[in-house]
């Protein structure tokens, strides 16, 4: 125990720079996949076969978008995008350049997820927004984000676990972090106590991250 206690305090200002570092990583992901993921995941549920606002090739381009993304190894989607990375930001070095990958898996993961909790919804609610004669945005705002409010805020809230751990991959492109400072830190210079706290305070973090999320949901569910 007093051997933690001497790590924390050795390293304290380093811990609370890299969790910081992962706090602003994850959140401007999770910011691009509200901002992005949502709409895109209401755009595939809208455009699918049989859906409200049927568009066949819409819904090719944005499903075949997600699919592929998805797909991608997260490393070598980080790697992948470098260039992409290096020509908006002038570098691939840096904790906002680093979090640019993150944002379109972000986007990805909550899109997907978006379409499966609407399709989980009642068949019956589309059908009752239309004999009112409501519209696609009428239909968006006012019965389906009112439905299916608490799943998507619990499907962020895995989300925003998932970024957690992706975020520790970053590290190989100076992203820093709390995954990178246990690896750096720990790991390769055989501070195996350090490397242990490390991993309990990203744990910690996800309990958090999945209390809050949990006790939202709840609050935003009516039924």
């Amino acid at each position: 125990m007093n051997e933690v206690v001497s790590v924390l305090v050795e390293y304290q200002d380093k811990i609370v720079q890299a969790i910081a570092e992962t706090g602003v990583m994850v959140g401007i992901a999770l910011l691009a996949a509200v901002l992005l993921g949502l709409p895109l995941g209401m755009l595939i549920y809208l455009t699918r076969e049989g859906g409200p606002a049927e568009n066949r090739a819409v819904w090719l381009a944005a499903d075949l978008y997600v699919t592929v993304v998805r797909s991608f190894p997260f490393l070598l989607f980080v790697v992948f995008l470098i260039p992409l990375t290096r020509l908006v930001f002038g570098t691939t070095f840096g904790t906002v350049a680093a979090s640019f990958p993150m944002c379109f898996v972000a986007v990805a993961i909550y899109a997907r997820l978006v379409e499966q909790i609407l399709l989980e919804l009642p068949s019956g609610l589309t059908q009752a927004a239309a004999s009112m004669g409501a519209t696609v945005p009428q239909l968006v705002f006012r019965f389906l984000l009112v439905e299916a409010r608490s799943g998507l805020v619990y499907a962020l809230t895995s989300v925003a676990i998932s970024l957690v751990s992706y975020s520790t991959v970053l590290g190989v492109v100076g992203g820093g972090g709390i995954g990178d400072f246990a690896m750096r830190y720990g790991y390769q210079n055989y501070q195996f106590v350090l490397m242990y706290v490390t991993i309990t305070l990203i744990i910690l973090c996800v309990l958090v991250i999945q209390a809050t999320g949990h006790r939202v949901s709840r609050a935003l569910d009516k039924r």
